[in-house]
């Protein structure tokens, strides 16, 4: 579609709107108070740009006043209004005083002159409600609802709603009389009543004032004609406060409550307001594909989630089910094992006790042995004495050491099950934790992560979080991460009971994805969306900036901690400036790392402020720094930086080489990329060399630097996304250190992970 045919639609839709054209059904919810969940009747604006019934306001006030009575002697009578049966907009009219009356009770505890109290009165007069569309407190002051505007817009709306509804319902002229009544074709806003052709013609003859009446179509909501202030009842509103977003007369801007803010003449707020409202109508209207697309998605989302939502039922009862069984075998075993037991034993004492009563006189084995006492045959007798000595010999022994048979005690099979009942108490089911984010601008990655996450703003409390994390890309693996065991395998560390971990171990120039998923009573929450960082192709420099070599202390400011250097344009740079005739600037101050490179790949990262005029980033070697601050240049050339553009020919070559440091230029939130070289290569070199609009990129928010002290070459990078920005040769003879220059207001602020090790040391 075309601009002009895109503008003409446009216009034809704030024509509908103007001319009432846009059809009024399916928005019924937007015309029902919150309160009593009926149609508005003569709504009010909140200072919160919610509206409510007039009477509902009324009603919360008056029940906001009795709440600060004793409830208890009130409730008791019974002709009191807290004794009938409450309706359902009663109820929640309650429920929104409670919610005021406690945060009121907390909020104003312990003062003693308050609005809120009348003066020589010891009832409390209430003026603030909660808003029951955002439970914001709003305080209507000592005016009460006096001071809220009706919302005639809305009002309007709301009836031709109604008379959408009642369509075949004729509003009748209210001068008729019947039988000759007569339905109305006109309703006058002044008179505000009804006519038909007859009677408008009558009541307002032409030539007369009431010629001059506003009419509209039959209707029976009369507002006024003009919108008035409610503190100044006298007085038309004309203004609009943009601070309090309400209509003010002028006696409010003058010396009111609106004085001090910011108004604009209600034209003005008219015609901005529409124009806005309009063109979201537009928007909205031109996305109804859209609008309808995500209905359908919706209504998909609400069948898959009553279809999960059964099926996480049934396997609930089948989990809960196999406890059961499980339980019921466990108690069929145990209950069978003590009923063996308990047999068991019962036949071993009673066989002992048997075994006892046959030791009483004329019964058992003593009344056996009297009888074979009376044996007078010698060898008859001897060969039964025999056996039966050793039985008698038996019982006289078991009757000194007396001990049952079995132990009547079954402590063996009480159970303690403590421990699982606490385990299935911690079960809680009452609701999953939210996903957390992972924090982007927390995170950082080097040959450790460091990654932080947060929670939403009303999350229920969780026990601990487990983050995961993969290697997605990276350099050739090991043997051992072919065979699958690292790349691509989601990796957990321990339980985390705050809001950040690190990770350590994670191979160089590697790109790795991280998610994170909070537990609650044993259950989990969705995993956070994935977030891949790309972690520096070498391992992270610790260092902090130096206060010894070249550094001024008249134009630098550096902190305690040593991770942050500013430049500052004060009176000594000034100065400075006076004894200067010629030349773009004066020159850079400089400030380099506490710690030296001697081999290796090493990498480090900063941030440097946008506000920032000129930084240089990058390194210097030891054995130059020493001839440079002893030898310096002439700080008021142009040609004293080799990236100032200013580039003639064989001499910048030759200062080029012998300057100490090798330098990228940031300032005014752009970073330059220098002018092709022959120790530039690659795809930077043939941006640099083209378009001088190529040279100049906007300043990443981070910055990374990367030197390889063995290939003799340094890497600026973005640090963000590890993006290669710029790449060159440079002359490692010596110890190289990270070098920085700053030149007017600036200020760089080392990465905390590149400062940690050597602020604990």
């Amino acid at each position: 579609m075309s601009d002009s045919e895109d503008m003409t639609e446009f216009a034809s839709i704030v024509e509908r709107i103007e001319r009432g054209e846009v059809p009024i059904k399916n928005i019924e919810r937007e015309l029902i108070c919150p309160i009593c969940k009926e149609l508005f009747t003569h709504p009010l604006i909140l200072p919160c740009q919610h509206s409510v019934c007039h009477k509902c306001v009324r009603e919360l006030l008056q029940l906001n006043h009795e709440d600060s009575f004793d409830a208890g002697s009130e409730c008791s009578l019974p002709g009191s209004p807290r004794s009938r049966v409450p309706s359902p907009s009663m109820e929640r009219l309650d429920r929104l005083v409670r919610s005021a009356t406690v945060r009121r009770s907390f909020g104003s505890r312990g003062s003693i002159s308050s609005p809120g109290w009348r003066r020589g009165s010891v009832t409390p007069r209430v003026t603030t409600i909660a808003c029951p569309g955002c439970q914001h407190d709003i305080d209507l002051g000592e005016r009460g609802i006096s001071m809220l505007f009706r919302n005639f817009t809305l009002e309007n709306i709301v009836e031709r709603y109604r008379q959408a509804a009642r369509a075949a319902v004729a509003i009748m002229c209210n001068i008729c009389k019947p039988p000759q009544l007569q339905e109305a074709t006109k309703s006058c806003m002044d008179c505000k009543a009804s006519y038909c052709n007859e009677c408008f013609k009558l009541h307002h003859p032409w030539g007369t004032p009431k010629a001059q009446h506003e009419y509209v179509g039959p209707t029976t909501n009369f507002r006024p004609k003009v919108l008035m202030c409610p503190e100044h009842e006298m007085e038309k509103v004309n203004m609009y406060c943009e601070v309090c977003r309400r209509p003010v007369c002028h006696l409010c801007k003058l010396g009111g409550s609106h004085a001090n803010h910011k108004v604009t003449s209600m034209g003005s707020a008219y015609k901005i307001l529409k124009e806005k409202l309009a063109k979201s109508i537009h928007y909205l209207i031109s996305k109804e594909d859209q609008v309808r697309t995500q209905i359908t998605d919706l209504e998909q989302l609400i069948s898959h989630t009553e279809e999960n939502g059964q099926l996480a039922e049934r396997r609930a009862n089948e989990h809960f089910e196999r406890l059961f069984e499980t339980l019921q075998e466990r108690k069929s075993e145990m209950l069978r094992s003590i009923e063996q037991s308990r047999s068991r034993r019962l036949n071993q004492l009673k066989g002992q006790v048997e075994e006892y009563q046959g030791m009483l006189e004329n019964s058992g084995l003593v009344g056996y042995a009297q009888e074979v006492l009376k044996e007078t045959d010698q060898s008859c007798f001897v060969q039964t004495a025999k056996q039966l000595h050793v039985r008698i010999q038996k019982a006289t022994e078991s009757l000194r050491t007396f001990h049952p048979a079995a132990d009547p005690c079954f402590d063996e099979f009480v159970l303690d099950t403590s421990r699982e009942e606490t385990l299935l108490k911690e079960m809680c089911f009452g609701g999953v934790p939210d996903p957390p984010l992972i924090d982007l601008s927390h995170s950082r990655v080097y040959n450790e992560a460091s990654i932080t996450w947060r929670l939403s703003d009303d999350h229920l409390p969780t026990d601990h979080h487990v983050l995961e994390y993969r290697r997605l890309s990276g350099p050739s693996q090991s043997p051992s991460q072919e065979d699958g065991e690292d790349s691509g395998v989601w990796r957990a560390t321990d339980r985390v009971y705050g809001p950040s971990t690190v990770v350590c171990d994670l191979e160089a120039d590697s790109l790795y994805s991280f998610r994170v998923r909070s537990c609650r009573n044993s259950m989990f929450s969705p995993y956070s969306p994935e977030v891949s960082l790309h972690t520096p192709p070498s391992p992270a420099l610790g260092f902090l900036f130096s206060d010894k070599c070249g550094f001024s202390t008249e134009r630098l400011i550096l902190n305690k901690r040593r991770d942050t250097v500013e430049s500052v344009a004060g009176m000594a740079y000034l100065l400075a400036a006076e004894r200067v005739q010629t030349g773009s600037y004066i020159g850079l101050d400089y400030i380099i790392g506490d710690t030296g490179i001697s081999q290796g790949r090493h990498y480090w990262a900063f941030k440097v402020e946008p506000y920032s005029y000129m930084v240089k980033v990058g390194v210097a070697s030891d054995s130059k720094l020493i001839e440079w601050f002893h030898n310096p240049r002439d700080t008021s050339s142009p040609r004293y930086d080799h990236d100032s553009g200013h580039d003639s020919g064989s001499e910048d070559t030759c200062y080029e080489l012998s300057q100490p440091f090798t330098l990228l230029t940031l300032g005014m939130g752009k970073l330059f990329i220098p002018k092709a070289s022959s120790s530039a290569s690659g795809s930077t070199a043939n941006a640099a060399s083209g378009d001088p609009g190529n040279r100049v990129l906007p300043m990443p928010q981070r910055l990374g630097v990367c030197l390889d002290y063995d290939a003799c070459r340094v890497y600026f990078y973005d640090a963000d996304t590890m993006r290669c920005l710029y790449e060159r040769q440079v002359d490692c003879s010596g110890t190289m250190y990270p070098a920085f220059g700053l030149m007017g207001s600036g200020k760089v602020q080392l990465e905390e992970f590149i400062t940690a090790k050597r602020l604990a040391f």
